[in-house]
This record gives C-alpha cells, structure tokens and sequence, in this order.
C-alpha cells in the first residue's frame, strides 16, 4: 500500500505540469512540486521519496521554507518562486527584492541547493500591462539583491511562460514569439542573456492534445510508440510532442539572435 502511495504521488508531482528549461545544456529529470490537492504527504516524506529516485531538481511555486528545509543536503537543484502578487513591490523597491532574497535563501542555502528563482507564472500572457511592465524590473532587483551577496553567479533569477507567448507552434519549426510581447521579451531576454539565465516554459502537452483529434496524438504526447511527425518546415521527424514544443520555443530565441538563452 505504501509502495503504491508513493507511485500516486510521484505521478502527481511530475503531472502537475512540466517546465522546459532553455539555457546551459543539461541532461536531468525534474518535477513540480503543487500543493495544491488533498492529502498530500509532509515535506520531510516527499523529500525522502524524491531522493529515493534519481530525480535532480524539483520546482516550487512558492518558497515554502518546510519544504526547502526538508531538501537539506539531498543534493536536489530546487527552484524556489516569487509569486505574481510579489512583483510590483519587488520591482518599486530594491529592498522589498533584498528583503526576499534574506528571508527565502540566506536562511537555506547553501545546504538547499536552491537554483533558480522564478518571478510570477506565465505574467506575460495574464492580460495585465501593469504588471507585465514590472516584471523585468522586478527580476532585475532580485539579481542585484542576489548579487550583493555574492550569489549572483551560483542562483539564476527566471519567470515562467505559458506556451501561449507563441503565436505560431506547428510546425514547431515556425515557432514565433507573439509581437504584441515583443518588446519586454527582448528586454527579458538581454537580461536572461547577460546573467545566462534560463528561458522557462510551462508546456502543456494535454492541451494539445484535446485540440488535435488525430489518432496518433495520444501517443505523441505520452512518449508511447507512434509513427511520428514530419515538420513540413524542415523536414524533421518528431516522435514526441515535447521534443515538438522545446523547438516551439527553441525557434523564436535564434530568431532573436540569441540562441544562448
């Protein structure tokens, strides 16, 4: 019963949603951590499962310090979030960012191997020109609170999209960047190139399935056999739909002349 606890669970940290990462080249299983279900096991049971496998990193969407206490020496890349509620305040003030950074990664780190700090989720596509507005700055701030304490080099500083920053996604070779973002991708995008932070997207492969009554796609999307794509664009075979979705969002960065990001 225990062994099949854990399975459940497992599953519904990797289901939760599944972030793409765009930066140094790494090789690595990662999950989501949502806390947002009934049930759920304490944080020292959920570390001690994820270090039971050969998970390496684990994103949270918070800065749950039990959680991030409970990851202690495990060895396990975590990636701690500001929440979108956060970002007006992180971008007005550079104490509000200093005021986060002390209290979300000094008290843990580096016995938490904490990674990456991602301000707000999927901002860019949430409607809201307010905050999109802020949200360069807001990362900008947490960077310099980062690096005034040195750690600017070893903790990267990110956000989150939704796939829907795209406007064009099949072929995946035709992938582009919606031109109404155009100007604060850039801006995010020089940044993220300057401190070789990572482009993060949250891909969501059921929604491409619900959309695509093909007989294939159920396959496509959970890595089972299937004959494959052509990408009528450059002739490449896809036999997943997230390798599809990683050149979705890989295309738009060359086409910005920075394919480093």
């Amino acid at each position: 019963m225990a062994t099949t606890s854990n399975l459940s669970f497992l599953l519904y940290l990797t289901l939760i949603t599944t972030t793409l990462y765009f930066a140094d080249s790494q090789s690595f299983i990662g999950v989501n951590y949502g806390q947002v279900a009934d049930n759920l096991p304490p944080p020292d049971a959920t570390a001690n499962l994820l270090k039971s496998t050969s998970i390496g990193k684990v994103r949270l969407y918070g800065a749950d310090p039990a959680i991030i206490k409970a990851l202690a020496n495990s060895g396990i890349g975590i990636t701690i979030g500001a929440a979108n509620g956060d970002i007006p305040s992180l971008a007005s003030n550079p104490n509000s960012a200093t005021q986060w950074v002390n209290s979300n990664v000094l008290p843990y780190y580096p016995a938490s191997n904490i990674t990456l700090i991602t301000v707000g989720n999927e901002v860019m596509t949430s409607g809201d020109n307010g905050l999109i507005s802020q949200l360069v700055p807001a990362i900008q701030n947490v960077q310099n609170a980062l690096n005034s304490v040195s750690l600017g080099g070893k903790i990267k500083v990110s956000s989150v999209h939704s796939m829907a920053v795209l406007t064009q996604s099949d072929p995946p070779s035709s992938g582009s960047f919606d031109p109404n973002l155009k100007n604060t991708l850039k801006e995010l995008l020089e940044f993220q190139k300057e401190n070789k932070a990572p482009f993060t997207i949250n891909p969501y492969p059921f929604f491409a399935y619900q959309s695509d009554t093909r007989s294939e796609t159920l396959a496509f999307c959970l890595f089972q056999p299937n004959s494959g794509r052509v990408d009528s664009g450059n002739g490449k075979l896809y036999t997943n739909m997230f390798d599809a979705q990683s050149t979705d969002n890989g295309k738009p960065l060359f086409s910005t002349s920075m394919p480093s990001v």
